[in-house]
């Protein structure tokens, strides 16, 4: 028995003089043998140790995206054990008026589940090698570790970490704040530090609301309808066999409230907005990058996208009809146009028909789920066909001029009035003339208190701007009448001249058969 103490005396004396000269030692001993022996201590601090550990980092293997279990650990920890925490942060909340604590970072938190404890290590790994890497500073890693003893092992990965993934997404989900995204500059993108991802976002208060919206309540109607119906058709689309996204065109002219019905959708449906911009984009890689960061329920919406980049349907002509040869079918109108050696040369954006094809309904657009994809445009003739067809853009929205029921919205809305005298004349100027619902609204305004007018006078002066509307309308065409009228007169003139210098050519070569040409003398002789 003496013989025993003795030995493991000498062994635990052996370790603590290891632990202790090891730092000197370290710069002396060769790479290789000095990894041979940390792996060498990691094993017997494993079997000596009756801890286990489960390690969930930020992101995976494939460092694509953030683990989803790494996101929901982190808002259990925040919530489930903040009160045992000793250094915490704090940050407003949903409302912008309460406070919400969380665990800080770095922070050792104790949790306890059916009669075991366990412990949560947040820690993180910086790359300190010389390798070359793609983003600017130093790359940072993420991770949390669990330690248990080993006897609570089934208890741990049968029960209590499907607990944490559960609770997790359901923290998550209750302190959920709407955000408003964009897309940064992907030369700033680094995924391993925080704040340096491939979007920003600012809280979306965006007040806008179906009930506010100045359209006709017939159109409203069927949006909303159409709009819940996605929302709560996730297992038909699966039972069709389709994604579970749906597309929207809103065109029109400028000031018809496309950003407005943009907000309105998403307020209706609780969801974030995704601003995508598209000439920051410079290539179809970063598209798709851009795409699997977005989270499900959540509107991708890229507005005028006739103005983002040339989408315009300007194909690559092949020469001749060789639809045939290629097999034709539905997707041969679906081939873009390649760039030409300009276009790689200069620094702008590479996104492709192709590539924008792919985004809304490629294979890449089956990642994640609920998501709603808008385009805005004033000018949809300009834009190619293939990219606004049923099935990628599902429910096109005309956003036209004001009429009489969205006026009657915007009457409700700012002037509080439901009946009066003028209504008459103005629903007769709205059938006249064309005004915006922006331009209708601004006229509707009561103005600051100095200025303050009543609704009287407000309705007064929108029948004086519909009158002015009607006349400059009128003008402007009878202005590009006239001009129609000079262009077609001036062909005619020219066609009459053309005409009657044909006429006096033919009348010289019959009077002087001397002036043929060689051919024709050739012929006469």
């Amino acid at each position: 028995m003496a013989m025993n103490f003795e030995m493991w005396g000498a062994v635990w004396s052996a370790l603590a003089s290891l632990v202790f000269l090891w730092p000197m030692l370290q710069n002396h001993v060769p790479a290789g043998l000095r990894h041979w022996l940390t792996a060498m201590a990691d094993k017997l601090a494993s079997h000596l140790s009756p801890y286990l550990h489960i390690t969930i980092s930020e992101y995976g293997d494939h460092r694509f995206r953030r683990s989803d279990f790494f996101l929901a650990v982190e808002a259990y920890l925040s919530h489930a054990c903040a009160r045992r925490a000793r250094r915490l942060k704090a940050d407003l909340g949903r409302d912008a008026r309460s406070v919400q604590v969380s665990v800080d970072d770095h922070q050792e938190v104790t949790d306890s589940f059916r009669g075991a404890t366990l412990w949560w290590y947040p820690s993180s790994k910086s790359n300190k090698s010389s390798v070359i890497s793609f983003y600017p500073g130093e790359d940072e890693r993420r991770l949390y570790r669990l330690v248990f003893h080993r006897r609570h092992r089934d208890l741990v990965l049968d029960g209590y970490l499907p607990h944490v993934l559960a609770e997790g997404r359901a923290v998550t989900v209750r302190n959920r704040q709407r955000r408003l995204f964009t897309n940064n500059a992907s030369t700033s993108w680094n995924p391993y530090r925080r704040g340096k991802g491939v979007w920003s976002h600012v809280p979306f208060e965006h007040p806008a609301s179906f009930d506010t919206l100045a359209m006709d309540p017939g159109d409203k109607d069927a949006i909303v309808d159409d709009l819940v119906a996605f929302r709560d058709g996730k297992d038909y689309y699966a039972k069709v066999g389709k994604p579970w996204k749906r597309g929207y065109l809103l065109y029109g002219p400028p000031g018809t409230g496309k950003s407005t019905m943009i907000a309105a959708m998403a307020n209706f449906l609780d969801y974030d907005v995704y601003d995508l911009e598209l000439t920051a984009v410079k290539n179809n890689t970063e598209l798709r990058k851009l795409y699997i960061e977005t989270t499900g329920k959540s509107i991708i919406v890229i507005e005028d996208i006739d103005c983002s980049i040339d989408l315009t349907g300007k194909r690559k002509k092949s020469s001749g009809d060789n639809k045939a040869s290629d097999g034709g079918g539905e997707g041969s109108d679906d081939k873009p146009k390649l760039p030409t050696e300009a276009d790689k040369d200069d620094g702008g954006s590479k996104v492709t028909l192709s590539g924008l094809l792919n985004f809304i309904d490629g294979l890449w657009s089956a990642c994640g789920g609920e998501r709603i994809i808008i385009f805005t445009t004033n000018h949809k003739e300009k834009l190619d066909p293939a990219l606004i067809r049923r099935g990628r853009m599902d429910v096109h929205i005309e956003m036209s001029y004001c009429g009489f029921e969205a006026f009657k919205v915007l009457a409700s809305n700012y002037l509080g009035v439901e009946q009066h005298e003028l209504l008459g004349d103005i629903r007769r100027l709205l059938e006249e003339a064309d005004m915006s619902p922006a331009d209708v609204a601004e006229n509707l305004m009561p103005m600051s208190k100095r200025k303050k007018r009543d609704p009287d006078a407000c309705l007064a002066g929108l029948v004086e701007a519909l009158n002015m509307a009607k006349e400059e309308a009128q003008a402007n065409k009878a202005a590009k009448e006239d001009e129609e009228a000079k262009a077609a007169k001036g062909i005619e003139e020219m066609k009459t001249k053309e005409q009657a210098t044909t006429n006096v050519g033919s009348y010289r070569a019959a009077a002087d058969p001397w002036s043929c040409k060689p051919c024709i003398l050739a012929e006469c002789s």
